[in-house]
Parts: C-alpha cells; sequence; structure tokens
C-alpha cells in the first residue's frame, strides 16, 4: 500500500491537463462557429440591400450598397452578381487564421426559375 501513495494527485493532474488541452483545442472551433453566423447575418443584409437598390426601393450602386451594408456588419463583399431583380453576394470575415464566408441571395425570383 505504501507505494500507492500520491497516485491520486498524478491522476488529477493527468485529468486536468487533458481538460485543457481539449478546451485549447475546442476554443477556435467554437468562435469559428459563432463568426460563421456574423457572417451569414452580414451576407442577407447585404444582398437585401443590394436587391433594393437593385428593383429601384433605394438610390445608388447595388453593390456599393452591398459593400457599405457588409463592413457595417464587420465583414468584407468578396463578390457582388446583380440581375434584373435579384442580387447574389458572398462576405468573408477572417478569424483566427481561418476564412469564414457566407452566400446569400435576394430578390425577386426571375421569371422561368424554380
Amino acid at each position: 500500500m505504501r507505494g500507492d501513495r500520491g497516485a491520486g494527485s498524478i491522476l488529477a493532474v493527468a485529468i486536468i491537463g487533458a481538460l485543457a488541452a481539449m478546451l485549447t483545442l475546442l476554443f477556435p472551433l467554437c468562435a469559428v462557429l459563432a463568426v460563421k453566423q456574423k457572417v451569414a447575418g452580414a451576407a442577407d443584409a447585404a444582398a437585401v440591400a443590394a436587391a433594393d437598390v437593385t428593383v429601384g426601393t433605394l438610390p445608388g450602386l447595388p453593390c456599393a450598397a452591398a459593400a457599405i451594408v457588409a463592413e457595417a456588419n464587420g465583414a468584407v463583399l468578396r463578390s457582388c452578381t446583380v440581375s434584373v431583380t435579384s442580387a447574389t453576394v458572398r462576405t468573408q470575415i477572417r478569424l483566427l487564421g481561418f476564412s469564414v464566408t457566407a452566400t446569400a441571395t435576394a430578390g425577386q425570383r426571375e421569371e422561368g426559375v424554380p
């Protein structure tokens, strides 16, 4: 019995070390998942702004409006495609070396498109 003395302390330190390592690995994943929601919201808002300009609800250039709205939401506009009645945008946020992007389309459905 004398040789087992202190074994519980070593086990406790090992468990705490394993938990710390697991949390260190999970933090970037959780941060990226949270940013994914933010970039998706920025893409949605930018697409709506571009579509509003496209159909004449707001004055200006559709992609310029989308860029302003994306930046206001903490994202960067990476692409903007405008059709007659809709707009599709792609936004991006960089976090911890990861590039998180989202794409959104807003506007009226075009004739003949399901």
